[in-house]
Formats: structure tokens, C-alpha cells, sequence
């Protein structure tokens, strides 16, 4: 792509979506950077404020409601009359024993993961198919796959939805030139990566020493993440341009950065590969007998 792109991107304050932000204005895009809370990221408030021709910040809390939502995209495709590719970056990770969270937080992860990530791709899709054109990025995450571990069942749950979700909505739009990307990332040194606080409330002592070994686990992870968000958002700015790494490749519609990532969905991927070898009989032994 040589033309210029507008970018909007969810939850740019740190970590990916602030990286998403800078590799998109260093490659001469435009884009407007949203976020929960202003407060929280002055540095690039100041930035857009000295550059107003390439980058604009506004305020979003992707839990704030359809209504608000679709005022604030309004407002984002008045800044340079078109939204050419969303990022739905915004999320975070709460660990928990699944019984101790409760519906509770369940329903607290999903609000922000999947129904604050739809609710702003339902607000932008009208217009991109009124163009007739778009690209869609969700983030995902690997623990979407790597759900076997204690404390991950309402972020992976989250994760997961958003998967099943993407992959369905980039066939429905794919008849108005809407690319659609799903984004898997493993581990990668963010600055919140693997600091989110544990619930503290409704502690069952049925769970008490693997609530223990899960949470010294949880908070030894950070010592040990070797992804690099810089070269992450860089390669999916590749992948969205059609440039560099992604030169002359197809559209993936699946984007799995990290080794740890790759690892984690091979692992799971041949897990289920064996249940279905070894249950192949059972599975194929519930037919109607239409003999």
C-alpha cells in the first residue's frame, strides 16, 4: 500500500496499542488514538496537539454503551473522513479461580473483551461498507488455546469468544471488501503484562494451595516473556500494508506472533488431534441408520 491509511485504535494508552500508534505514523499514516482515560497517557495527548495532521487522540471506554460509542466513531471518521483500519486493541486480564470470580467477573471480562470489541466494530462497519472497504483487526490471545491453567478462565473464555466471533464475521463481510485479521499474540513485555491484581474477595479454602502454586506461577511469567511488542506491532503494520514481512503473501486472516504463541496452539491443536484419533469410532458411531 502506498497510499496513506487512517488508522483507529483502541486502548493506545501502553502497551500493543500505544506500538500500534507509532509503527502507523512512522510509516506515514494517519491515525486517531483512543482512550478510556485521557489522563493516562499525556505524552501522546501533547504529541497529537504538535501533530495534528497525522494524529488525533480521543476519548473511548469501549464499555460506555452503543450510543456513546458510535458518537465517538463519528467523530473519528469527521477527523479525516474515513476510518481505513480498525484496531480493536483494548482489553485486559484478570486472574481468578473460576468459582471464586463467579459470573461476576466473567461477565467484567467479557464486557471489556468481546462485547466493548463488538460493539465498536458494529459502529464502524457501517461505514466501511459504505466504501466498500476496511480491514479489521482483533486481538486475540493464545490463552484463548492455552486454557488449562488455573486463574485463566475468564480472560481465556473472553479470548475465545472473540475468535469464534472474528472468524465468522470475516466471511459475512468479506462481500464488501472487508478484510478481517485475527490477532493471536503470546507473551510480550507490555508494560501491564502479567500485573493485573487477584481477586482478594469470596476465597474458598477448598482452593487454597492451588490458588498458591497458580498465583507464584502467574507472577513469575514477567521474568520470563520474550516477545517484543516493538517488532509485534511492527509485523502487523506489515501484514495490514501488505509490506515488509507480509510482501507478496496472502491475507492470513490468522496472526499468531511469538514463539510461545505458535507453541501453544500446536500443543493444543495436537491435544485435540488425539482425542479425535483415539474417539474417531465413538464420534462416527451416533449416525442415523437410514439402511
Amino acid at each position: 500500500m502506498s497510499s496513506s491509511l487512517v488508522w483507529l485504535v483502541t486502548g493506545s494508552s501502553q502497551g500493543l496499542g500505544r506500538r500500534v500508534v507509532r509503527s502507523a505514523l512512522a510509516r506515514g499514516d494517519k491515525v486517531i488514538a483512543t482512550l478510556r482515560a485521557l489522563d493516562k497517557a499525556p505524552d501522546l495527548i501533547e504529541e497529537a496537539q504538535n501533530n495534528p495532521d497525522t494524529l488525533r487522540v480521543l476519548q473511548l471506554d469501549v464499555t460506555s454503551g452503543g450510543h456513546k460509542i458510535k458518537a465517538v466513531v463519528k467523530e473519528a471518521v469527521q477527523c479525516w473522513g474515513r476510518i481505513d483500519v480498525l484496531i480493536n486493541n483494548a482489553g485486559y486480564g484478570f486472574p481468578c479461580i473460576a468459582e471464586e470470580g463467579g459470573t461476576e467477573w466473567l461477565r467484567l471480562q467479557f464486557e471489556t473483551n468481546f462485547f466493548g470489541l463488538a460493539e465498536v466494530t458494529h459502529a464502524v462497519l457501517p461505514h466501511m461498507r459504505q466504501r466498500r472497504e476496511g480491514t479489521i483487526v482483533n486481538m486475540g490471545s493464545r490463552s484463548a488455546w492455552r486454557t488449562e491453567l488455573p486463574f485463566a478462565a475468564p480472560y481465556a473464555a473472553s479470548k475465545a469468544a472473540v475468535r469464534a466471533y472474528t472468524e465468522t464475521l470475516s466471511v459475512e463481510v468479506a462481500q464488501f471488501n472487508i478484510r478481517v485479521l485475527l490477532v493471536e499474540p503470546g507473551g510480550f513485555l507490555t508494560e501491564g503484562a502479567y500485573t493485573y491484581p487477584q481477586l482478594q474477595a469470596n476465597l474458598i479454602p477448598d482452593y487454597d494451595s492451588l490458588r498458591a502454586a497458580a498465583s507464584s506461577g502467574f507472577h513469575s511469567i514477567r521474568s520470563k516473556i520474550q516477545g517484543d511488542p516493538d517488532k509485534a506491532m511492527d509485523v502487523l503494520v506489515d501484514v495490514v500494508r501488505g509490506e515488509g514481512q507480509a510482501a507478496g503473501r496472502p491475507w492470513p486472516g490468522l496472526l499468531v506472533l511469538g514463539e510461545d504463541g505458535e507453541a501453544d496452539i500446536r500443543k493444543k491443536i495436537a491435544k485435540v488431534t488425539t482425542v479425535l484419533d483415539a474417539w474417531s469410532d465413538v464420534a462416527n458411531s451416533v449416525s442415523i441408520d437410514r439402511g
